[in-house]
């Protein structure tokens, strides 16, 4: 918990809490009758709870909701929140911060979904007389207040959930709920109904009933399961591209971490939905895979390159967009690698575009690229300081690199840190005389206008790519 900032502290403790307050009410007005339907309850949501799958980049998926809604149609307000002290009983060894706040956070949701239900006209259907007539009167006393239910509990669920992201991540609270949350709240809304079924076989056959949702659970688990194992394939295809660069040009290692950590910096500061700012992540990682297919004797020379040397570097944006192009979970990022070395002024490559003709996605990676370049050390030089690479991005602004990006970058640093650790590998063979190479300072303002070539760019793309541009860019991804 110490990693959280103090006001996420703050708000963690304040929502367990309040959840320990919801628990200890329901446990001393419960009524007794109701007891052997909580323990059950609070036993299935505790395996569903269990049952959820990990995500690779953030939280993870449970399949626990209709358990949540059922415990609110059958035991109320006051049962509710205990029903969610099995979110408290982790399996799965998470951090008790994250265990402790989840059940905190459904407790609180069961008791406002609790009373919202019966506030609506609902009737516990653990009532004896109302499971008797729920066929002619459950649309009135059950189902309408029921879906009154599930939606307060997602609602509260999901400020509360919004309100931890926000803070732990300083980012707004409607860019974490746009990019985060709001696509799955209906599937979510949908998928609660679930619980008005558990509930209603509840009333009849007790916890027998409970074996019956297990087949949906284990079929929704799987799904989700399937998703993530997805989303871990994408992160190991980017490792193997990434470590394989690497390998090639020593110069780049934990350089792509790092453009693409800062990428993500400027596009949470520029006001990026969250679900833009995952594929962001993606393009600031792989924007120098291109560099596979440079010779590598170009990438390590010394000094200035010859003409058809440094047409072989500025091949490597191409290079890229080629070799993810069928990476279709990219989206657009594949833009954003082949066009991070274009420049505002027109002046850069692969198709000299200007101003806001360059995506969004490639400004933002070439101010972090060249920021890390600068900050990182060189076999010919240490590191500059963070306040220097400042100063040469403001200088470039509005002819290299965007000025919106620009200020972004800086004003995340300014708030969020930079770690600016020494990056030079050990075994990197030192240049002659110490000069710089290309591929290391392509990045590095000051150093490219040394090294390369300051014509425009040539007007016709095809010069560059052998024809390889000639479809629309994007249209293949």
């Amino acid at each position: 918990m110490h990693e959280l900032p103090i006001q996420a502290r703050i708000y963690v403790a304040l929502v367990v809490v309040l959840g320990v307050v919801a628990v200890s009410f329901g446990a001393l007005t419960l009524e007794p009758g109701l007891w052997p339907v909580v323990l059950p309850l609070m036993i299935l949501f505790a395996l569903a709870r269990n049952l959820a799958s990990p995500l690779p980049v953030r939280g993870g998926i449970s399949v626990a909701m209709p358990v949540a809604i059922a415990s609110v149609l059958l035991v109320g307000p006051h049962g509710a929140p205990l029903v969610a002290v099995g979110m408290a009983i982790n399996f799965n060894r998470e951090p008790w911060v994250r265990t402790w706040f989840n059940a905190g956070m459904i407790a609180i949701a069961g008791w406002a979904a609790g009373a919202a239900y019966l506030g609506a006209g609902g009737v516990l259907l653990t009532d004896q007389r109302i499971v008797d007539q729920v066929i002619t009167i459950g649309v009135r006393n059950v189902l309408l207040p029921c879906l009154v239910a599930i939606l307060v509990h997602e609602i509260v669920n999901g400020l509360l959930l919004v309100g931890v992201m926000s803070l732990s991540e300083r980012v707004s609270p409607l860019r974490v709920w746009y990019g985060s949350l709001a696509g799955s709240a209906f599937p979510l809304f949908i998928y609660s109904i679930f619980g008005l079924l558990l509930a209603v076989v509840w009333s009849y056959v007790g916890a027998l009933s409970a074996v019956l949702v297990l087949a949906p659970l284990a079929v929704a688990r799987w799904v989700f399961a399937e998703f993530a194992l997805r989303q871990e394939a994408y992160e190991a295809t980017m490792r193997s591209l990434i470590k394989s660069v690497e390998t090639k040009d020593l110069y780049t290692r934990g350089h792509s971490e790092r453009v693409s950590r800062a990428s993500v910096l400027i596009g949470r500061r520029a006001g990026m939905r969250e679900d833009r700012v995952a594929s962001l992540r993606y393009a600031g990682m792989l924007h120098d895979v291109g560099k596979l297919g440079v010779p590598t004797s170009v990438l390590q020379k010394a000094g200035r390159l010859t003409d058809d040397e440094y047409e072989a570097i500025q091949q490597h944006t191409v290079r890229g967009r080629e070799i993810v192009k069928d990476l279709e979970f990219l989206g657009e990022a594949i833009e954003g690698i082949l066009l991070h070395h274009e420049r505002i002024d027109g002046r850069g490559y692969p198709m000299g575009k200007v101003g806001s003709e360059i995506p969004e996605f490639a400004r933002i990676i070439a101010v972090a690229d060249a920021f890390d370049s600068m900050t990182t050390t060189r076999s010919y030089r240490g590191a500059r300081s963070i306040e220097d690479a400042f100063d040469e991005l403001r200088r470039c602004k509005g002819s290299q690199f965007d000025p919106v990006m620009v200020e972004a970058l800086i004003e995340a640093i300014d708030g969020e840190g930079w770690d600016a650790s020494d990056t030079l590998p050990a075994e990197l063979p030192t240049p002659g005389d110490g000069v710089p190479t290309m591929a290391s300072d392509d990045d590095d303002p000051t150093v490219a206008d040394h090294l390369g070539r300051p014509a425009a760019a040539p007007a016709d793309a095809s010069e560059l790519t052998d024809g390889s541009l000639n479809s629309p860019i994007g249209t293949e991804s």
